[in-house]
């Protein structure tokens, strides 16, 4: 089983597009949901870094209904990555189409 593959203990969060984190192996796991279906549904943040994008989260993932996590954490877990809620912000390539990328 690959770690993408493994149950990830997700909690929910109410941070723009940052909608849910889990610490896994010591770092923080972060989701974005993007303007799909321009976008691709999610970018998955790992340690602050963009690792890839999908559009159907893994059987093993539970989101929906998953705990919510303290607010203090969400920051934490959000702060490397919070420059970055436009889809391709991450790359240097922000989407500015106000339909799909408003944030």
């Amino acid at each position: 089983m690959t770690p993408i593959e493994s149950p990830v203990p997700w909690r929910r969060m109410d941070l723009g597009r940052f909608l849910f984190a889990a610490e896994a192996d010591g770092v923080w796991w972060v989701l974005r949901i993007n303007g799909f279906p321009d976008h691709p549904l999610w970018t998955l943040f790992v340690d602050g870094k963009a690792r890839f994008d999908i559009d159907d989260v893994p059987p093993a993932w539970i989101l929906w209904g998953a705990p919510a996590l303290d607010e203090a954490s969400a920051r934490i877990a959000v702060a490397p990555v919070e420059g970055f809620a436009v889809y391709g912000s991450e790359v240097g390539l922000p989407c500015d189409d106000p339909v799909c990328c408003d944030v």
